[in-house]
């Protein structure tokens, strides 16, 4: 069968919030609605844009779909790993009538995950998922371990240990089970989605991490091997002679783990010593007196 790509099918980012994820449904819902639309397989898309919502919409189908990753494409053939999902039961969601056979294979009709869907019936008097938000920085994300979480409860509160596993992408959600609200027949699951703390050197792009990265004159002028931070620990970067501000340098797979993982970008700028630092007024005066260098040259004439 093909594999459905439901963040493509919608336009939204994997790290969309649900806000996100329903304006863009309705977005496309109306484009593609049959009674309206005058594209020419509106009602195909109709139908793949309701999918899609289906499961985003549901908190519980999007962790478990997030498993898969994003190393799959749309129409891609795809057969799941034999126990993947095996920890879902989506009390409370069918499949709903006319959706692929990726949806159904997924999420509904009875051979789902395994047969794990004659399972249901034990949860009808679980308490309520509950979904809260797990703030980490990029270094925790980048090697996983465990974080300490506490939830209020009642008058107290209660602590949980959180595993993280490596590589984790902002917007994912771990799912931990038997940890939500309590009923009649146990709790029911808490989903943590992941939030990313601001980073004072990196900024994230998917897997890919970017590093503003100052170089003196003379380094970018001459060339020069210079240490760089990455996530992993520092590293020798080669920059070449005649290097411009600006000038972006790759470290391949220095980014966040992954299938494959990502790279890490250096993107250098120029920085000038500081005025008031000693003999740099006379080295300026000397470069303005000898040099043949006009830096609006290209402007042309006025």
């Amino acid at each position: 069968m093909q594999f459905k790509d439901y963040y493509q099918l919608l336009g939204v980012e994997r790290k969309a919030s649900a806000e996100e994820v329903k304006k863009a449904y309705r977005r496309q819902a109306r484009k593609f609605h049959p009674d309206v639309s005058k594209e020419a397989n509106a009602e195909e898309r109709f139908k793949e844009v309701q999918e899609a919502y289906e499961v985003l919409k549901d908190p519980e189908k999007r962790a478990a779909y997030d498993q898969l990753g994003s190393q799959y494409r749309q129409g891609q053939e795809f057969r799941p790993p034999p126990d993947w999902g095996r920890d879902f039961s989506f009390a409370g969601g069918g499949g709903a009538g006319g959706f692929s056979d990726f949806f159904e294979q997924l999420f509904g009709g009875a051979g789902a995950f395994g047969g794990r869907q004659g399972a249901r019936g034990g949860f009808q008097g679980r308490g309520g998922h509950h979904e809260a938000e797990l703030q980490l920085t990029l270094e925790t994300a980048f090697a996983g371990g465990t974080e300490t979480l506490s939830l209020r409860e009642g008058a107290g509160t209660r602590q949980l240990k959180v595993r993280i596993p490596a590589g984790v992408t902002e917007g994912q959600v771990i799912r931990l089970a038997g940890q939500g609200g309590q009923g009649p027949g146990g709790r029911g699951d808490l989903l943590l989605r992941v939030k990313f703390s601001p980073h004072p050197l990196y900024t994230l792009d998917g897997r890919d991490v970017t590093l503003v990265l100052p170089v003196a004159p003379w380094e970018a002028v001459l060339g020069a091997v210079v240490p760089v931070p990455t996530l992993a620990g520092r590293v020798d970067l080669k920059v070449p002679a005649g290097a411009r501000a600006g000038q972006r340098m790759r470290l391949k797979g220095r980014g966040m783990p992954g299938k494959p993982p990502g790279d890490q970008y250096v993107v250098l700028q120029v920085a000038l010593p500081p005025a008031d630092l000693p003999g740099v007024r006379e080295w300026m005066e000397k470069m303005r007196d000898e040099l043949p260098f006009d830096p609006r040259a290209g402007l042309g004439k006025p």
